[in-house]
């Protein structure tokens, strides 16, 4: 059977299905924020020496990497390495001025929704904030990256 928004639900009186419209199904189904999604988490750096592991599956409220996160770091006390809340955590002293006109189509996170300087959060490979930020979609199986590496200098 297909799980798509065209398959046959279960009425509850006996087994026989009833077709159900997608509009129908939008109003009976449940919203992303109420069902779980089990996603793969990979730490590095300082989240993995906090965590004490570099992979565990993790299952939470919700399908957005916000809801994640929150989840994530009631149970972890690791937000502080991985988000900055201002606009100074997140950036690094030294970085060239960027030219007036960047090539590309360049993005970031609004402030109190970055990572710290040098930290990172990826799904499935990819930098947030080349997403939709902390409002991407996560669906069971995604892989998300927790990213904090040890600098040594000099």
């Amino acid at each position: 059977m297909q799980s798509d928004a065209r398959t046959a639900e279960t009425t509850g009186e006996g087994n026989e299905p009833a077709e159900q419209t997608t509009d129908e199904r939008e109003t009976t189904a449940a919203t992303p924020d109420e069902r779980e999604t089990t996603v793969e988490v990979r730490c590095t750096g300082h989240v993995r020496t906090a965590i004490g592991e570099s992979r565990l599956e993790y299952t939470f409220e919700g399908a957005t990497l916000r809801a994640f996160l929150d989840a994530f770091f009631a149970e972890y006390d690791v937000k502080d390495l991985l988000l900055a809340e201002t606009e100074d955590e997140a950036t690094t002293r030294g970085w060239a001025d960027p030219p007036e006109d960047l090539p590309g189509t360049w993005r970031k996170n609004p402030e109190g929704e970055q990572t710290r300087t040098y930290a990172r959060v990826l799904v499935d490979g990819q930098f947030n904030e080349h997403l939709a930020g902390l409002d991407t979609r996560l669906r069971d199986g995604d892989r998300v990256g927790l990213l904090y590496p040890f600098i040594f200098c000099c």
